[in-house]
């Protein structure tokens, strides 16, 4: 059912490409526009016709803004059947006139109350009222009454006009109506946190919503189904760096468990300022190191486990360049990888990489600016856990050493390295580092996801071999008893870097001392389950 559009009624906060729209309606469609407050003075200013909403409500703004265009007179002419002669009668009886198109994007609610230091008042004042109103009633007369909600959706109304020589289809309108009734859900959540937030540590109701990315061809198996929804908080604004924003620059499309293992390789290597490589092979990093080049980092994060690193997913912190590529490709190491995901690709790099192989999933992120943002949620059986995010703790000048020896400068920086390697891997969760011959340095070994720590030291000191000797060990959680430390040390384990924390740390602490270690407590865990 096609409706023309002769009368739209235009009321927005974020104006823009605003006026080269309702120029095309006037010009090229005879539409008349109707505006509130600073949207008419806009299009007046540049040579638009336009008249005032008041010059339709017969009735002047009021109350600083808050009462403009909540009126009989203009919402008669949004809700008015067009197929219904009673409702045609009343409009004609009342010189009422009909409202084909209503282009509202809302009080900027959300961007206000992210502000820091926001007031309740401020908070308030940006709460609109007309304007989903208006939104609402232009999305429920979906027969006759076009909708828009977001300056994107200009053109593509620009588009339909043109195809449907000044009308547009209900099947159009229908999908215009469903944005606008998602855009006032979202608006009344976002209200809904805001004050429950104020008035309680965590909502009485939690409200989530993410939009679909993209259908999976299965789960983490293959008779599982999947999808991928992003979350519908991120805007153009806030493109944080993420898998959800990622560019696929090149290969298949992700599978559910690739996107797992992107989202843990890119949350550890935003950790680290220097040129740092992981990777990760079941959400877990089994090879992650630094280096004053890139391609040596890589080189070395390959070798900390080459085993396990085939079909892994390499996340890089710098630019992917020329030398790192050569490395990656080089044909006598015969290595398989799923994903490369970096904040960008020199061109010799991407051309290289695109040419190597044809499937490899290659993923640009821009730069890491800042870690993982918003809270994190664990599903359960009739249920949503839900928690901070495990960033900002740590303090490393508040470390404390708490044996007779104390670190060397080389075993405090392979310590710190490895303790936010360690942060990453499941828990329990053991890793090993060791200085790499560039002047850089990289996990040995990593022992992950056992239900005793002292099988995790076992595993990691079987994974390093003959470069457990002198190495250094990190620990996601304390030692319940010394025969961790004993362990560490008949393996060669120098140093040792643990948040402390167990009814028997005298213990561990005087095998330390007895072995000649130097062992260092955050004061914090990272359990990863």
């Amino acid at each position: 059912m096609l409706r023309p559009i002769r009368r739209a009624l235009l009321s927005v906060s974020d104006k823009t490409g605003l006026v080269d729209f309702a120029r095309e309606l006037v010009t090229k469609y005879g539409v008349e526009l109707i505006a509130t407050g600073g949207t008419k003075k806009l299009l007046a200013d540049a040579g638009l016709p336009v008249k005032d909403v008041a010059e339709i409500t017969k009735f002047p703004e009021m109350l600083d803004g808050r009462v403009k265009s909540l009126h009989p007179a203009i919402f008669a002419g949004l809700l008015a059947k067009r197929d219904k002669p009673e409702h045609m009668a009343t409009l004609a009886e009342h010189q009422l006139p009909e409202i084909d198109l209503v282009v509202c994007n809302l009080y900027p609610f959300e961007q206000t109350v992210a502000k820091p230091g926001v007031t309740e008042a401020e908070a308030i004042e940006n709460i609109d009222i007309g304007g989903p109103s208006m939104v609402r009633a232009a999305a429920k007369n979906i027969e006759s009454v076009a909708i828009a909600t977001d300056p994107i959706q200009y053109s593509r109304i620009l588009k339909e006009l043109s195809s449907n020589n000044g009308t547009t289809s209900r099947q159009f309108r229908s999908q215009l109506s469903a944005s606008a009734f998602a855009r006032i859900a979202r608006y009344d959540v976002a209200i809904t946190q805001y004050f429950s937030r104020i008035n309680v540590d965590w909502p009485l109701t939690m409200f989530l919503e993410f939009d679909v990315s993209q259908s999976l061809r299965y789960g983490e198996n293959p008779h599982q189904k999947a999808a991928f929804y992003f979350d519908s908080g991120i805007t153009s604004q806030d493109r944080h760096p993420s898998i959800a924003t990622a560019q696929h620059l090149h290969g298949k499309e992700l599978s559910y468990n690739n996107i797992l293992d992107l989202d843990s390789a890119l949350n550890l290597i935003r950790e680290f300022a220097g040129p740092a490589c992981v990777v990760v092979k079941h959400n877990n990093p089994c090879g992650a190191a630094l280096a004053p080049k890139l391609a040596d980092a890589f080189l070395a994060a390959w070798d900390g486990d080459p085993q396990s690193a085939f079909g892994g997913i390499l996340a890089f912190n710098k630019t992917l360049d020329a030398d790192t590529a050569s490395a990656l490709m080089d044909p006598k190491a015969k290595r398989f990888i799923e994903c490369v995901i970096a904040p960008d690709y020199e061109p010799h790099a991407l051309d290289a990489l695109k040419k190597w192989k044809e499937n490899v999933r290659l993923l640009k992120t821009g730069e890491l600016v800042g870690g993982p943002q918003g809270l994190d949620y664990r599903r359960v059986d009739g249920g949503l856990l839900v928690q901070t995010r495990d960033t900002g703790a740590d303090k490393p000048d508040e470390w404390k050493c708490v044996t007779k020896r104390q670190p060397t400068e080389a075993e405090f920086a392979a310590l710190h390295f490895a303790w936010f390697v360690c942060k990453h891997v499941k828990s329990n969760a053991i890793v090993l580092t060791s200085p790499t011959r560039e002047q850089g340095i990289a996990t040995v070994g990593v022992g992950a996801g056992q239900m005793s720590r002292v099988d995790s030291v076992q595993i990691a000191v079987k994974k390093a071999g003959e470069r457990v000797k002198g190495s250094t060990l990190a620990s996601d959680a304390f030692f319940p008893f010394r025969d961790n430390v004993d362990a560490a040390a008949a393996a060669g384990v120098t140093a040792i870097i643990q948040p402390g924390g167990s009814v028997k740390d005298a213990d561990s602490i005087a095998a330390c001392d007895e072995h000649g270690i130097a062992m260092l407590f955050t004061g914090v865990r990272h359990f990863r389950h």
